[in-house]
């Protein structure tokens, strides 16, 4: 069975160009551009791993990972940031998100993470 990975970020861009890199890998993708659809495709579909940007309007990264955790806790949760902001991205480890890529990211490093993570 294929391994599902779920991209939320409010950016369209990035979360096409994951998809497509995504699913050219042989995952099976969704994607979410709020922390409401992304919760929601969560509960219909329980993706093995979620990529969530930690600036996202209206519910931000935190407050989706720690919804994701609360719903699943074994959901891997990768985080992206554009700010490096280290409060944040300590406080998102310490929420169980197993590490984070700020953007601009390398997509091989990206994808070799996800390949490890996934046991692919």
């Amino acid at each position: 069975m294929k391994k599902k990975i779920l991209i939320v970020d409010d950016q369209f861009g990035i979360r096409v160009l994951l998809n497509e890199i995504f699913q050219k890998d042989g995952y099976d993708t969704y994607q979410a551009a709020s922390g409401v659809q992304a919760l929601s495709i969560v509960e219909e579909n329980l993706p093995d791993l979620v990529i969530l940007d930690m600036k996202i309007p209206g519910m931000d990264g935190l407050e989706i990972l720690r919804r994701l955790k609360q719903y699943n806790s074994s959901i891997e949760v990768i985080m992206m940031t554009a700010y490096g902001e280290l409060d944040m991205i300590n406080e998102a480890m310490k929420l169980g998100a197993i590490t984070h890529f700020a953007k601009p990211f390398d997509i091989d490093e990206v994808r070799a993470v996800i390949k490890k993570q996934l046991g692919v």
